[in-house]
């Protein structure tokens, strides 16, 4: 395998919610689904025929977004109870508007919501969902910071802004260590726009951060395989990316420990969550993207489940306050590495690697979007059932 430096190419930022699978039409070039796993056949690392199979599967401890809770979580949690009760109260017609705008199903979502803001941390769930069009509080989307990490901007850094006022009265050298720490809070949760790079098999970066590992491995979902091992720090942003376009097919969680994330026993002790995806431009593989948390970061964050669909470059979790995160693609002898371990990299926009496939045999455009329309007459496709019928995104929270 080779390398070279990574090209940057341009597209525009994709900070979309996730696009699920249409009823009548969602399909996966070169596959067979049935209602419990996937089936992909294609070609091995030496381009001889194979056929591999992952287990549909929602990982029935994945209850929220967030499946280690946290102090925040539960003060948006009473506080939602709050604005309900207020809601309902006071302001009858509007709860009465968006009951009619939503749709769905209540689900095994514990309480009945009002609007977007309740289902926040639902999102993963088949429940109640309101059209993008809808959503009266779609501009938050728009702020330089982390949607899902809003909640902890402003109460972390909030208080200690507040207690750098407190001590600045005082005496006003002992405002700066708290200032110190509200700026770094900020900084954190940063959500910078990024452009995806273009191009058939482009492989980007899942995360930001310090590649420290490269590594082939035998994966029991893929197959032979190349790992790469990314250690985040506080100061990187830490947003999660798809490395590729591809269709989730199972999210898994694991609790665990909270080493840190240097160390690599910490990939297969510390908590985890996993993302199996099968590719768009590879038919017939897939790959995985790893959340781990580290010493400080206990905090995973996965909107996504079986049926979503993601482009390449497009977000769909992150983790606070420091973590490592694993990407892991198929090993084939048309793979170029572009990275080397110790480089920095920045999610959906460094290139970690490509494979030089001809386009016009996986169906895929310039992009890395599915051509599902030119698939050759041979191919299977598949499709997966879903609740959301409507041509319109869904938006929670």
């Amino acid at each position: 395998m080779s390398f070279s430096t990574p090209k940057q190419g341009a597209d525009s930022d994709d900070n979309s919610m996730t696009n699920r699978f249409d009823k009548e039409s969602g399909a996966i070039a070169s596959g067979q689904i049935n209602s419990d796993r996937v089936t992909l056949s294609g070609g091995n690392h030496s381009g001889q025929s194979e056929r591999r199979t992952v287990q549909v599967a929602m990982d029935p401890q994945l209850t929220t977004i967030q499946p280690g809770g946290g102090i925040v979580m539960s003060i948006e949690l009473g506080w939602g109870y709050l604005r309900r009760w207020y809601l309902r109260k006071f302001r009858s017609g509007y709860v009465q508007r968006m009951s009619v705008l939503r749709q769905g199903t209540r689900g095994m979502l514990p309480f009945d919501p009002i609007d977007q803001r309740d289902v926040k941390f639902y999102r993963n769930q088949d429940t109640y969902w309101w059209p993008e069009s809808d959503d009266d509080f779609r501009w938050r989307d728009s702020l330089p910071f982390a949607r899902a990490g809003l909640a902890e901007l402003v109460l972390i850094s909030g208080l200690f802004l507040f207690i750098a006022l407190v001590l600045g009265l005082l005496w006003w050298p002992l405002c700066l260590p708290p200032l110190v720490v509200f700026a770094l809070v900020v900084w954190f949760f940063r959500n910078p726009p990024r452009e995806i790079p273009t191009g058939h098999g482009v492989v980007v970066s899942p995360a930001d951060g310090k590649l420290v590992e490269i590594v082939e491995i035998e994966d029991p979902d893929i197959g032979p395989a190349i790992r790469f091992g990314i250690f985040l720090s506080i100061f990187n942003v830490h947003i999660n990316r798809s490395s590729m376009s591809g269709a989730v097919v199972a999210v898994r969680y694991r609790p665990g420990k909270f080493l840190n994330a240097l160390r690599p026993e910490s990939a297969r002790e510390n908590e985890n969550l996993d993302v199996i995806l099968a590719s768009h431009e590879m038919p017939g593989q897939f790959f995985r993207i790893r959340q781990i948390t580290g010493q400080f970061a206990r905090r995973i964050v996965c909107w996504v489940r079986p049926g979503d669909v993601l482009t390449r470059g497009e977000q769909f979790g992150m983790i606070k306050l420091g973590s490592r995160t694993e990407l892991v693609i198929p090993r084939h002898d048309a793979l170029k590495i572009e990275i080397a371990i110790g480089d920095k990299v920045s999610a959906g926009l460094t290139r970690l690697a490509h494979y030089g496939f001809d386009a016009t045999l996986s169906g895929s455009d310039h992009d890395g979007a599915t051509g599902l329309q030119s698939l050759k007459a041979g191919e299977a496709s598949f499709k997966m059932s879903n609740n959301r019928e409507s041509g319109e995104e869904r938006t929670d929270g």
